[in-house]
């Protein structure tokens, strides 16, 4: 077997509900490393919060990556360089901010190990924070504060509000960005022309590889680009409908073991 590329979605997919990579998940990817596969992980995480992940499947050794706020910067591990990165158009900013205050939305973007919100933080800004290891600051002025490269912005309400305002701000402000939900209740804005498929073919082009050697693996809306673009799209047991749709195999659920399973059969030996 040639080498193959592991693209792994990590909240939901590489992760169990507790937020743990399983043993036998870490077996797994550890196998495929040594064998000579490379392994991305790729998230809307910002970078800060896959660190750890990073560390404990030691793809700092075996020269991994990390695809972080949903491919708009990506960093390889054992040099730590970024060899990729998009940013917001500064000028959006004054607008979602608008759009944010008027709808009675969440509103947050990422400063170093801290995420910044325009507004008092809700339960969801504060779940995004707490599991990327964040502490929450809410600004005063948002848009004068923000005064650095942004690469996403995070809008959060309860799920059947953010599907009606993931709507409403892609036909606002579609031209000038990219707007979807990775949660039910995320909504990421990203630079124009960013997600994980986009984000993916570039970074095959330049490790010389291409999107047939990729098994991409997610479960939430945001994998849905990368599973449709990989030469097997795998979908996790708790994956969103959708998702499973558009995959090639359904695997286990996060909480089963589904990724440890999907490379077991997907990367056997011949």
């Amino acid at each position: 077997m040639g080498a193959k590329v592991l693209v792994t979605d990590m909240d939901g997919t590489l992760l169990n509900s507790r937020k743990e990579i399983s043993a036998a998940t870490k077996e797994a990817i550890g196998d495929i490393l040594r064998r000579g596969h490379k392994v991305i992980l790729a998230s809307g995480r910002p970078t800060p919060g896959m660190r750890p992940y990073e560390s404990e499947l030691e793809l700092e050794k075996y020269g991994g990556y990390l695809m972080s706020f949903n491919g708009a910067r990506i960093v390889e591990c054992n040099t730590g360089e970024i060899i990729y990165q998009r940013t917001l158009p500064s000028v959006l900013l004054p607008e979602l901010y608008r759009f944010a205050r008027e709808a009675e939305c969440g509103l947050a973007t990422h400063l170093g190990n801290e995420a910044i919100s325009a507004f008092v933080p809700d339960r969801y800004i504060t779940m995004e924070a707490h599991m990327n290891g964040m502490s929450v600051r809410m600004v005063e002025d948002f848009i004068d504060f923000v005064d650095f490269d942004v690469y996403k912005c995070l809008m959060t309400a309860e799920p059947a509000r953010a599907e009606v305002l993931e709507k409403q701000l892609q036909d606002k402000f579609g031209h000038a960005a990219s707007i979807y939900r990775s949660d039910p209740y995320f909504i990421e804005v990203m630079p124009p022309n960013v997600d994980k498929a986009a984000s993916l073919a570039r970074m095959l082009e330049m490790i010389g590889m291409e999107s047939a050697d990729t098994v991409c693996c997610g479960d939430g809306y945001n994998d849905l680009s990368m599973i449709k673009c990989a030469g097997v799209g795998v979908a996790m047991g708790n994956a969103q409908p959708e998702v499973k749709a558009a995959a090639d195999y359904i695997t286990a659920d996060n909480d089963s073991d589904g990724l440890a399973e999907a490379i077991r059969v997907l990367f056997a030996e011949d």
